[in-house]
């Protein structure tokens, strides 16, 4: 069968986590419309039989992107490093904004690898038609790719071609992984994304890149079918602590409610949510709490 590791990279908000649950059919990644929403490597695994039988193991990276926090340094290391770690390369741009600067220096890192690379031209739904030839006719002239395809990850928009080109460069083996597997991710990290991503939804400005979840305690389902998770909603100052927390409560309140929700579908028990807003200023540079998120060095 085809088998192999793939890595979808590119700069923030290119799409590569929805891309990332379009292709694996359910929802591994957060998503939402805020840059550097993903901050650690998110594993998927897709298993198919039939004819051509394969086993596609997706990796979704953070954007590449000027770090200014040791939080946001050790984002980009864990994506540069796929790089070289993968059997294909997925570039994922987004085709609907205008190429600049960041663009260029992702193209310049692909020259550090060997494998293929497939460029996925993202975000079609988005743009003029009569664009699209041109921007592809661009970025062919810019460094050979293994094929280019025009996606919408929202919509489903050719991810079916680029399911079939990325197969087309993964080598021969055995499967790696069970039939049934979906993704590396526990399920404490599955939570504290969850609440991160309803809390990502409701805050704007410099909120969303200064709150961080943590999972403080993970209590199974008891013989009551409930399960007891209780989080920390990190925050850099005072002021947004009051912020995230919301007239009388109401903003974590709703934000709880929703990732209430969402977790119970997941996890298919009931489930009993406590959320507490904690003050721990300047924790994006604070070691211990970096490798508690998962972005270790």
């Amino acid at each position: 069968m085809k088998v192999g590791f793939s890595s979808l990279i590119g700069r923030p908000n290119a799409g590569k986590s929805t891309l990332l649950n379009r292709l694996i059919g359910t929802k591994l990644a957060i998503v939402s419309d805020k840059p550097q929403t993903t901050r650690t490597r998110i594993l998927g695994v897709k298993t198919t039989g039939g004819d051509t039988p394969s086993q596609l193991i997706l990796i979704d990276t953070p954007g590449i992107h000027r770090p200014i926090h040791r939080m946001n340094v050790r984002m980009v290391d864990l994506a540069v490093d796929t790089i070289t770690q993968v059997n294909v390369l997925v570039a994922v741009f987004d085709a609907d904004a205008q190429t600049g600067a960041g663009d260029r220096y992702v193209l310049q890192l692909l020259d550090r690898t060997r494998v293929p690379i497939v460029l996925a031209l993202n975000k079609i739904d988005r743009m003029a038609k009569n664009r699209l030839l041109p921007l592809i006719d661009w970025y062919s002239k810019q460094r050979e790719f293994a094929a280019i395809v025009p996606i919408s990850a929202l919509t489903g928009d050719g991810v079916a071609s680029l399911e079939i080109a990325i197969r087309q460069c993964l080598p021969e083996g055995n499967a790696l992984y069970p039939v049934d597997y979906l993704t590396d991710q526990p399920e404490r990290v599955l939570v504290a994304e969850t609440v991160r991503e309803k809390l990502l939804n409701h805050t704007r400005a410099e909120l969303p890149f200064s709150t961080a979840v943590m999972v403080d305690h993970f209590e199974e389902a008891s013989e009551h079918n409930i399960m007891r998770l209780y989080c920390s909603i990190l925050v850099d100052r005072e002021t947004q602590k009051s912020i995230v927390i919301g007239q009388r409560g109401t903003l974590i309140k709703q934000i709880g409610t929703e990732a209430r929700q969402e977790l119970e579908v997941f996890f298919g028990t009931r489930i009993f949510l406590d959320l507490h807003v904690r003050v721990r200023n300047g924790w994006r540079e604070d070691v211990q709490i970096l490798e508690e998120l998962g972005l270790k060095k």
